[in-house]
């Protein structure tokens, strides 16, 4: 696929200001038309990016939120942080449903499962935990406790729970086959994410190198350097194309690489302090970034 074709988004439309503190992660929603931010300020906040507009806040953590996502249908959302809970809220009224207690430790990513029905949660607690949406019980329908550090990010497919943990490893546990795979990378990893068209699997680790690895093999396919990302959790994603692969920085700067040869195509400095988040557009060529300065950042071409 030539790279050349494809617009990247680096002119800044709008800047989402109203968290205290840093904020930790900003996600699109399913069809790109909203996006939902946490942070330490212990609160979520639903915008327009495009407007530039704040929607609502949803208050009920006790620490920082780390990690949010919400349905296809744009009616519920998931959260997680520092109080050790998972949260399932209401959208439109704001209140939450069910609070799933049972990590022992801070709790890094969450994801709901392609029919809204299952949440899964990875912790410090070195666990992947899966709850059920629908039950009145607040007990997990399983735990996948086989790594031996902190699991920091969670993907899903229809068939597979992936996760990326500080041991170094990815590892994919095949829900209906009940099969685990690992692949060993050598580094702490921080931050998982799916190609588009499910080939890939991108990797952040804390050596300051993003990896790409063939989901069929577990084969190292590229490395991806230049940016700093030592200490924190960053986010990673590919363009729509699977052409560019994105990274934050945590000198406050946005890398753009060609996905095939690992050349830094675009870089710009987008924030004044780390890059925790980036999140791309599920269609267009747009993309929003948070960052500890404490705001969102909603970039176009």
């Amino acid at each position: 696929m030539s790279g050349e074709r494809e617009r990247l988004p680096s002119t800044e439309v709008n800047v989402l200001k109203g968290h205290e503190g840093a904020v930790l992660a900003a996600r699109f929603n399913g069809n790109g038309e909203y996006c939902l931010s946490c942070g330490k300020d212990r609160t979520i906040r639903l915008w327009n990016p495009h407007r530039g507009i704040h929607i609502k806040t949803y208050k009920s953590h006790g620490r920082e939120v780390r990690d949010v996502h919400v349905t296809q249908d744009n009616s519920k959302l998931c959260s997680c942080g520092g109080d050790r809970q998972v949260f399932y809220w209401d959208v439109a009224t704001g209140k939450v449903i069910r609070k799933f207690r049972g990590h022992d430790s801070e709790v890094n990513s969450v994801k709901f499962n392609e029919y809204s029905t299952v949440v899964v949660s990875a912790g410090y607690d070195q666990s992947l935990r899966a709850w059920d949406c629908r039950s009145h019980s607040t007990e997990p329908i399983q735990i996948i406790n086989t790594f031996s550090d902190s699991v920091m990010s969670v993907s899903l497919t229809k068939t597979e729970i992936i996760a990326g943990s500080v041991d170094g490893t990815v590892r994919t546990f095949d829900i209906r086959m009940g099969r685990e795979t690992s692949d060993q990378l050598g580094q702490p990893v921080n931050c998982i994410s799916l190609s588009n068209d499910g080939n890939c699997l991108l990797a952040s680790c804390l050596d300051s190198t993003l990896r790409l690895l063939d989901r069929g093999t577990g084969e190292l396919l590229q490395e991806y350097k230049g940016h700093t990302c030592k200490s924190f959790k960053m986010d990673c994603c590919l363009t729509n194309s699977d052409a560019h692969v994105i990274g934050g920085s945590e000198d406050g700067y946005i890398y753009f690489w060609d996905l095939v040869d690992a050349s830094v195509v675009s870089k710009f400095r987008a924030h004044s302090s780390v890059v925790t988040s980036v999140s791309y557009h599920p269609k267009d060529s747009c993309m929003v970034t948070a960052s500890v300065d404490g705001t969102i950042r909603v970039w176009k071409s």
